[in-house]
């Protein structure tokens, strides 16, 4: 797993944390209580870079301003399931944590941007 920089190509690097999600998901073995977590945690990790690409392409302020705060609401999420998967299995949690910290970054830097619109309403 490669540790993640701080890129300001916010395109590029919800792309690569979507990645990373999913290439430690693969390594998880499944079972009836990890598969709904996996599935839940990868598709809330890759609808981060989803969203913000949708508002890279926003239609007016309001459209780019509901898409960022899907996109922290996402990132909120994503640290939810990896918890309940630290949880599920104690020796995960090594690699749970920087794909934690990411993701607690990008709902930080998708606050920043929700909060800086609303100051300009």
């Amino acid at each position: 797993m490669t540790q993640f920089t701080k890129k300001y190509d916010l395109e590029e690097r919800t792309a690569m944390f979507g990645g990373e999600i999913i290439t430690f998901c693969k390594s998880i073995r499944e079972t009836t209580i990890s598969k709904p977590i996996i599935n839940q945690l990868i598709r809330s990790a890759t609808s981060i870079g989803a969203n913000y690409m949708e508002a890279n392409g926003a239609s007016s302020r309001s459209d780019f301003r509901n898409k960022i705060f899907i996109c922290k609401k996402e990132s909120q999420e994503t640290k939810h399931w990896l918890r309940m998967l630290g949880i599920y299995d104690l020796s995960l949690k090594e690699k749970i944590l920087p794909l934690w910290q990411e993701a607690q970054s990008l709902t930080m830097i998708f606050q920043k941007i929700t909060s800086s619109l609303n100051k300009r309403v």
